[in-house]
């Protein structure tokens, strides 16, 4: 953030939409959102399309197919960039110092966090939302040169796969971001958030049966991935919507947590 943005801050009337303004230029300025965005994009776009390009739908048979899903299936990996893309946006501050002068122009300190959640769920999803699209559109078309079942953006549920997907990347995004403020440490938070995300659902299997089947749709990803699933379950036993809710809900808890820790620690 440069010395300019923070005079201008500091000598006037701070309003959320400016603390927004001030969070979009940081958050644009930094290299490695355009470096892990495009990542991103690569992984979903590369891996959705080698996908379709090596599914056999006809050793599934008919009800298993879910060409939507087969063709965004990249999200499962491009969810890591943007998760660490949202720890950086927060404790690249931390590492630097700079989080000082923001919360000193900024002094009732919750707007920044506001700011900080605004701006990366706008930036990541306009941007997540073109590559599951591409992602789609490719994976379709190779699907029906293949001669197998494809879909279209009209056919139900597609759509609002394609909407998922941007949403399940930016979600984790958005849980990096309030990983990174409560724990304020890159690499501390980023270990965090590969262990929840990630790590924790492969460990899964060593539950017993029962509390195996129990949890599973209830972790993170898995919640999200109900959301994105066009034929059957995908998070397990979740509908898309209780999928979305359970999601939404890990993203409220982790926010509010980051915003309470915010107020009553020092910086």
């Amino acid at each position: 953030m440069s010395t300019a943005t923070l005079t201008q801050m500091s000598g006037s009337r701070v309003t959320l939409p400016r603390v927004m303004h001030m969070e979009w230029i940081k958050f644009w300025s930094l290299r490695s959102t355009i470096y892990t965005l495009a990542v991103a994009l690569l992984v979903t776009v590369g891996i959705g399309t080698l996908s379709t390009a090596l599914v056999d739908f006809k050793a599934n048979g008919p009800a298993a197919n879910d060409p939507t899903w087969d063709s965004l299936y990249g999200i499962t990996i491009a969810a890591l960039a943007t998760a660490v893309l949202g720890v950086l946006m927060t404790t690249s501050e931390y590492g630097t110092g700079t989080i000082r002068a923001t919360l000193a122009a900024v002094p009732a300190r919750l707007p920044v966090l506001w700011a900080k959640v605004a701006v990366f769920a706008a930036g990541s999803f306009i941007f997540t939302f073109a590559a599951g699209l591409a992602a789609f559109l490719a994976g379709q078309a190779i699907l029906s040169a293949r001669d197998l079942d494809s879909a279209t953006l009209f056919d139900p549920g597609a759509f609002r796969a394609v909407v998922g997907a941007a949403v399940y990347l930016t979600g984790a995004g958005l849980i990096g971001v309030a990983i990174g403020s409560l724990l304020r440490h890159t690499a501390g938070a980023i270990t965090a958030v590969i262990g929840a995300l990630f790590l924790a659902p492969s460990l899964l299997p060593l539950l017993p049966g029962s509390i195996r089947d129990t949890v599973n749709p209830y972790m993170p990803l898995n919640a999200a991935q109900a959301f994105i699933t066009v034929n059957g379950p995908g998070g397990g036993d979740l509908s898309p919507w209780a999928g979305l809710a359970v999601y939404a809900g890990y993203l409220v808890v982790l926010v509010v947590w980051a915003a309470v820790m915010l107020k009553r620690r020092d910086a």
